[in-house]
């Protein structure tokens, strides 16, 4: 698990500033596609500030957690640049970083996303 937490870190420290990636993403550049709730666990026990934590979001752009500091972390996207709701980023596709490699350099497995119906 510690190997898992350390790669978590480094893929979110090299998220761009004005940019968010999901729990998702975050989980696929650290080797484990699927581990979305992990990586939310992992954030939640951060607590070091060059980690910005701000910028990992739930699926589809909801804010998803801050350790119950959402206000923070909407003042925290806010003052990237990001246009941001009471619950969500606007433009979403616009600022998610793309997911280019893996934290362990290997290139991510596509995901075939559906088609909304």
């Amino acid at each position: 698990m510690k190997n898992f937490r350390a790669r978590v870190l480094k893929a979110v420290r090299s998220i761009p500033r004005g940019r968010v990636a999901t729990y998702g993403d975050i989980a696929e550049l650290a080797g484990a596609p699927g581990a979305a709730r992990a990586v939310g666990n992992v954030m939640r026990a951060c607590g070091d500030p060059s980690v910005p934590c701000h910028r990992v979001i739930a699926a589809a752009g909801g804010l998803g957690g801050y350790g119950g500091y959402l206000e923070r972390k909407r003042q925290l996207l806010r003052a990237e640049g990001l246009d941001v709701t009471p619950t969500r980023i606007r433009s979403f596709a616009a600022v998610r970083w793309p997911v280019q490699a893996r934290a362990d350099g290997r290139r991510p497995a596509t995901r075939a996303r559906q088609a909304p119906v």
